[in-house]
């Protein structure tokens, strides 16, 4: 019997602060069987960071060849493509082919996968917007994850502190550029 995913539901006070966006948001997110907890909540952060009228998920496994998150515009032209993990160089190649804007977010250390997609042909990857949640950040939400849950995230100058129960966790998102040094 295969494994369903596993929804949850998601009240979320976002001040992203450094957009100038305040939204009020409630939505529903799956978490695929295969996918990790991590990842989840990477996923989770990613959306909130870049909320824009027209973000939405991806299907998910169902639809590999689509972004994991997307900005479309009121034509369904896609126009900001977000990956999370470690991409391979083809998808950015893709991506960046598709989109005027293409913004990577990981939770892993992204050191070997840079060194990895550095000879690789990827279509203006000097535009791509990377960027690295800290570790602490993600451990952190993935210990207080539950299926119902309500957040207050704000964005200061690249510090998100997300409010989760009277707690306040903090960490920081940090810019990476994909052009290899």
């Amino acid at each position: 019997m295969a494994l369903t995913s596993t929804m949850y539901s998601l009240r979320i006070e976002l001040a992203h602060v450094d957009r100038g966006v305040y939204e009020s948001l409630d939505f529903r997110m799956a978490m695929h069987p295969s996918e990790s907890p991590e990842y989840f909540v990477a996923r989770l952060l990613a959306y909130c960071l870049e909320y824009a009228e027209g973000i939405g998920f991806s299907r998910g496994v169902s639809d590999p060849d689509d972004p994991t998150i997307s900005v479309r515009d009121l034509t369904g032209t896609i126009t900001t493509w977000i990956e999370i993990g470690l991409p391979d160089a083809a998808r950015l190649h893709k991506a960046s082919k598709a989109a005027p804007r293409v913004a990577v977010y990981t939770h892993r250390d992204p050191t070997v996968w840079l060194r990895q997609i550095a000879g690789e042909r990827i279509h203006k990857v000097d535009q791509i917007a990377g960027h690295v949640f800290d570790r602490e950040l993600i451990d952190e939400l993935v210990a207080r994850l539950d299926r119902r849950m309500t957040l207050d995230v704000s964005v200061t100058d690249g510090t998100l502190f997300i409010n989760h129960n009277g707690t306040t966790i903090t960490g920081q998102v940090t810019p990476m550029s994909l052009v290899p040094a």
